[in-house]
């Protein structure tokens, strides 16, 4: 048996340069999960589940597939925090978020349907986050990254310019853990190599 078609069951455009980056170019097959249906306070057990339900909804589109589904949120003195609803929200995020730091939580679920197995962990890196004055904050929620982001902010982005280190996986804040894709997909009897 070949290798199965590697599809990613998310719309980041983050995400799938990621992978490109990696040499892995996926087929691109967006959920259409309504996140609003699962309701978990625990950060890591939130991001798993979400992540498992984005790659169920999408696995019916195919016979013969390896399909990832992510989902990312941001932990900040014990609240989780997504992608914000509106500017407002995003501006009072970083209000609070500027100056302290907060954990990114990455969950990676993989569905392998030639072997019928479900593979699901989750990543933590701490971001530290600048000292930012409120009309930086106000102009950077004006380019409309932040909300496109889980915890307002674009690492690769103009977002970058206002965090001050990183402890744990780098790409992990970008969207996905290129290590523990690797990880993974080891555990479930692929190399990387497979899909470049």
């Amino acid at each position: 048996m070949g290798t199965p078609p590697f599809v990613l069951a998310s719309a980041s455009v983050a995400r799938r340069r990621l992978l490109q980056t990696a040499g892995i170019e996926p087929l691109v097959c967006p959920s259409d999960f309504d996140e609003s249906q699962v309701q978990i306070d625990e950060p890591g057990l939130l991001v798993k589940t979400l992540a498992q339900r984005k790659a169920e909804t999408v696995a019916p589109q195919f016979q013969s597939a390896l399909i990832m589904g992510c989902d990312s949120v941001l932990a900040v003195n014990g609240e989780i925090h997504g992608k914000p609803a509106n500017p407002e929200e995003a501006r009072q995020r970083w209000q609070k978020m500027q100056g302290h730091f907060g954990d990114l939580y990455t969950g990676h679920a993989f569905i392998d349907l030639p072997h019928n197995r479900t593979l699901v962990k989750c990543q933590v890196t701490r971001v530290y986050f600048a000292q930012v004055s409120s009309d930086t904050i106000d102009a950077y929620v004006a380019t409309g990254e932040p909300l496109k982001c889980a915890g307002a902010f674009a690492l690769e982005g103009r977002g970058g310019l206002f965090v001050e280190k990183i402890e744990g996986c780098h790409s992990n804040v970008i969207g996905l853990s290129l290590p523990l894709l690797r990880q993974m997909l080891a555990d479930l009897g692929y190399s990387v190599r497979d899909f470049w």
